[in-house]
């Protein structure tokens, strides 16, 4: 364990150049900054920038954490979709509230978004459900997320035969899968700086507009 230590102490972090991060000049809302970083990911070659960090607790209040694709970005919140017998599902059910984390480790940017969060309607939970690859419709279908498992011929004959029936009905909706909103009371910016000098701007909900504030590292 001493030489993991010293291994995790020698790993470089903020290699390369950073960008520049000025937060007067950032625009009125949260939504607006977030597409702006996240088209400077990928324009950094940033793998996967929609990937993100979603956290819930449940009712023993323990957190759970795993990592999420971002649906849309909306005039109400960031979206994410979730079965309905999934684990986060249930924490949600029981604290329907949640913090979204995105990590661009090229460009030494964190975005942290909290908030309550929403059920969309069915029908706009359905057509994210479609909008899906068949590989992700065809395991979604099956409604097992999270528990026990024989072995992986199981799951791949689960697949196969939930693929078949995608196969006969491509309009097949898995039940209970659902769209989620996240509507944020914070969304912080933290843009990293090789002297540890980080640079925090947090948008904070001020009735239907926003606050900026600036936070110590």
């Amino acid at each position: 364990m001493d030489d993991l230590r010293q291994l995790l102490r020698g790993i470089a972090v903020f290699a390369g150049e950073l960008p520049v991060f000025d937060p007067g000049a950032t625009p009125a809302t949260p939504a607006e900054l977030f597409a702006d970083w996240l088209l400077g990911a990928l324009d950094a070659g940033v793998r996967e920038p929609h990937a993100m960090t979603l956290s819930t607790a449940g009712e023993d209040g323990n957190p759970q954490a795993r990592v999420l694709i971002l649906k849309a970005v909306t005039a109400d919140g960031w979206q994410f979709a979730s079965d309905g017998g999934s684990v986060k599902a249930r924490d949600l059910a029981a604290r329907p509230y949640a913090a979204l984390t995105f990590y661009w480790p090229q460009l030494a940017r964190q975005v942290r978004v909290r908030g309550p969060v929403a059920p969309e309607s069915a029908e706009a939970s359905a057509a994210d459900f479609r909008a899906r690859g068949a590989g992700a419709r065809a395991e979604a279908l099956l409604g097992r997320q999270s528990r026990p498992l024989t072995d992986l011929a199981e799951r791949d004959a689960a697949v196969s035969a939930s693929q078949a029936r995608l196969d006969a009905d491509p309009d097949l909706v898995a039940p209970g899968w659902t769209l989620h909103t996240v509507r944020p009371e914070s969304v912080e910016f933290w843009q990293g700086d090789k002297a540890r000098r980080h640079t925090r701007l947090t948008y904070l909900r001020n009735g239907d507009a926003w606050r900026k504030q600036l936070l110590w590292p």
